[in-house]
């Protein structure tokens, strides 16, 4: 138990105090950013960077990834805080960690493995695309000073990190906040500001539970947003342990992660939170800061907190400008572009899936609609190939009469039709043997087509021997086949 906690604590404690501190100054523009895209106060966002952070710290399956407020979760309560408020998003929070708890306890995040490396890249897309939009309301009908602001503040950002020394050290977003602030505070300009957006925290959160009527009504509105969230704050969370995974050299455990989401995002709506996941930018920034354990992801949410409660008077005059760079680069850091250099050299059904997966979030607003219509459309495609990898041969034996047909491939739904068409049941031999001992049945569809092709050859006289079936195929085809059981294989042939 010592050594345990010595390697998901101790084991790197210079690297993870100072990572955790990187990645807390990079969070706070973050959280207020994505709180006003969700459209509440500051301190919902901040609040719940804080809450996650140090829960997740404890619970979580991926030691050194860093959860908080998001921008893809804050993109799907939008509607829900328009139409209903804040509190009824505390009580959607509070479902969408009921329901991730329960995928972890059942296993779903394995279920990864089927989300094709295509629709991770439209998901990413997508997410970098509606990132961008929402920072629309913030460059429309102002003044040309906020063009400017936004304008310098993206050169901050790009260019402070080619600065000797300094530029490796300190976050360039953070170095363009604070230079902005301090040039609409010196020169006084009449733009808007956080303290525009709301209050910040000045008190640690204390536990409130939502004021929301416990109702079947309550429940039908939270529903949709809350199976929403826990879909796309999973799918997020999983795809960034796959790359900490890989960056690390390390396994994670996908479903206490799944579990450990949950419980976070429970603990955020109970302490005046809203949802949020894993952080892609944000883990990736511990990762090469030098964050291994859960104390880095400690730190982070700790000294998050510490800051904003010490430093709120200078938070809350942080130009609007500043953030709408700062999540500029966010949506320009998070969309592939190798993607676009990408379709000339993919195959036509990956980029296909790809672009379908965007259009779907970009039109629907909806994460978790467009990876499942990009999961989808990834398995009608590889479905559609692995059928055509299915062939019959056959060879007539004139001596005794027998046509012999070797089938070689995956025999399954979308092969099927042409497994039946394979055979010619309009030839008179008197015998008929079907090899299958390099061949494959998946479904009943495919044991369907074996017992008509069966059936078919004995209505015309022949008589039919089946060979070959591997172990996996002769137990669905015992159990599901027909054409070696008279009396069904009667019935399916009407009675003749």
């Amino acid at each position: 138990m010592l050594n345990s906690l010595r390697n998901n604590w101790f084991s790197n404690v210079r690297g993870d105090l100072l990572a955790g501190i990187v990645v807390a100054l990079a969070l706070i523009p973050e959280a207020i950013a994505f709180s006003i895209i969700a459209g509440v106060d500051p301190k919902v966002g901040l609040y719940a960077s804080f809450c996650i952070a140090v829960v997740i710290a404890f619970v979580g399956g991926r030691p050194g990834m860093i959860s908080a407020a998001t921008g893809a979760m804050a993109l799907l309560m939008v509607t829900l805080v328009k139409e209903h408020g804040l509190q009824y998003l505390l009580a959607a929070t509070l479902l969408t960690g009921v329901f991730q708890i329960i995928a972890g306890y059942l296993k779903l995040g394995g279920l990864m493995r089927f989300v094709s490396r295509s629709v991770v890249t439209g998901f990413v897309n997508a997410l970098a695309i509606l990132i961008f939009m929402a920072q629309l309301p913030e460059l429309t009908n102002v003044t040309w000073h906020v063009y400017a602001m936004t304008a310098a503040g993206l050169a901050i950002i790009y260019l402070f990190p080619y600065v000797p020394v300094v530029g490796k050290v300190l976050p360039s977003p953070l170095v363009c906040i604070i230079l902005l602030t301090a040039v609409a505070i010196t020169l006084g300009l009449d733009i808007r500001t956080v303290g525009d957006m709301g209050e910040l925290p000045d008190t640690l959160p204390i536990f409130l539970w939502p004021d929301v009527p416990l109702n079947l009504e309550t429940l039908m509105i939270i529903l949709p947003y809350s199976l929403g969230l826990a879909v796309v704050g999973l799918l997020e969370s999983m795809m960034t342990a796959t790359i900490v995974d890989d960056l690390t050299d390390t396994s994670s455990d996908r479903n206490r992660e799944c579990k450990g989401q949950g419980v976070a995002n429970i603990g955020s709506g109970l302490l005046g939170g809203m949802a949020g996941c894993a952080m892609i930018g944000q883990s990736i920034i511990n990762v090469k800061s030098g964050g291994r354990t859960r104390l880095s992801t400690l730190t982070a949410g700790s000294f998050l907190l510490v800051m904003v409660l010490v430093l709120d008077k200078w938070l809350v005059q942080i130009p609007m400008a500043a953030l709408v760079a700062v999540m500029i680069m966010v949506s320009i850091g998070t969309f592939s572009w190798a993607s676009i250099k990408n379709l000339k050299e993919h195959p036509l059904s990956t980029n296909i899936v790809m672009v379908v997966t965007v259009i779907v979030v970009v039109a629907t607003h909806n994460l978790a609609f467009g990876v499942l219509a990009g999961v989808l459309l990834a398995s009608l495609f590889f479905a559609n190939k692995v059928g055509h990898y299915m062939a019959v041969t056959s060879e007539l034996d004139v001596d005794t009469d027998t046509r012999t047909y070797r089938v070689v491939g995956q025999v399954f739904f979308s092969s099927s039709e042409k497994f039946l068409a394979s055979f010619d049941f309009k030839e008179a031999v008197d015998n008929v043997v079907i090899d299958l001992s390099r061949a494959h049945f998946w479904d009943i569809t495919a044991v369907g087509a074996l017992d008509k092709a069966v059936i078919k050859f004995r209505r015309e006289g022949a008589d039919v021997e089946v060979l070959g079936l591997n172990e996996a195929s002769a137990t669905i085809v015992d159990r599901f086949g027909v054409h070696d059981k008279p009396e069904a294989a009667d019935g399916l042939m009407g009675g003749h």
